[in-house]
């Protein structure tokens, strides 16, 4: 047995100790606030970012590229796993969180760009997101360089998946839907690790959004203007 594992065991003893009553009110049902669509990958916290530490309060998705779009043979469709708590527990804010650095935007930009070769199961997730991140790539300066490139790359697939969720029937109007970025490579001004609101409800205009929320007036904060 790995060491690693022997050590989240042992992590886990305190965690169930500390948790003993927090599970009390939602062992028979969830009612979370906010569910959020993060990126797979060791480097984001998925909850820890928010500092939340209760069971029942976020209902955390999590895939390669943080995708909402889920391929059926009816087409495009919102992935089951973000509609669920929206269609079935009561969740009226979705948060689409991007982050600096993304390696499924910067495997699916070499796609479009040069063409990669991966297993079956990663170029599947490519293939959802080549078509949404394809026009963004079009978009992009001649001049600019690689990592600019992959994180106004970033931004572009938070709007996209935005912009499919509020386009959505089968999300309802009355549920509000977020874009962030979680910045832990001085992306953005700010401490590592900080989330910046880029999107709201499908408005990207960070003029128009500091207007709009003055006290998330800091936290606004867009790299590309396109």
């Amino acid at each position: 047995m790995h060491r690693e594992f022997i050590e989240l065991l042992e992590a886990n003893a305190d965690h169930a100790e500390t948790h003993q009553s927090q599970f009390d009110d939602v062992q028979e049902s969830q009612e979370p606030d906010v569910v959020t669509v993060c990126c797979s990958d060791s480097r984001v916290l998925q909850d820890h970012m928010w500092g939340n530490d209760e069971p029942g309060r976020i209902f955390t998705c999590g895939n390669i590229g943080n995708r909402v779009v889920q391929r059926t043979d009816a087409g495009e469709v919102v992935s089951g796993d973000v509609l669920y708590p929206v269609a079935h527990t009561g969740t009226e804010t979705v948060v689409v969180v991007g982050h600096t650095g993304c390696g499924a935007v910067t495997a699916t930009y070499d796609d479009l760009t040069e063409g990669v070769s991966e297993p079956d199961g990663i170029s599947h997730c490519l293939e959802l997101l080549k078509p949404h991140l394809e026009p963004g790539v079009e978009l992009l300066p001649d001049d600019i360089d690689r990592t600019d490139a992959i994180n106004r790359l970033v931004e572009y697939n938070v709007d996209r998946q935005v912009e499919f969720l509020t386009a959505s029937d089968d999300v309802p109007e009355s549920v509000d839907v977020v874009g962030v970025v979680y910045d832990f490579q001085d992306v953005y001004s700010g401490n590592r690790g900080e989330v910046h609101v880029i999107n709201v409800d499908g408005e990207t205009d960070a003029d128009a959004l500091r207007d709009e929320y003055p006290d998330l007036e800091s936290r606004i904060e867009r790299q590309w203007e396109y």
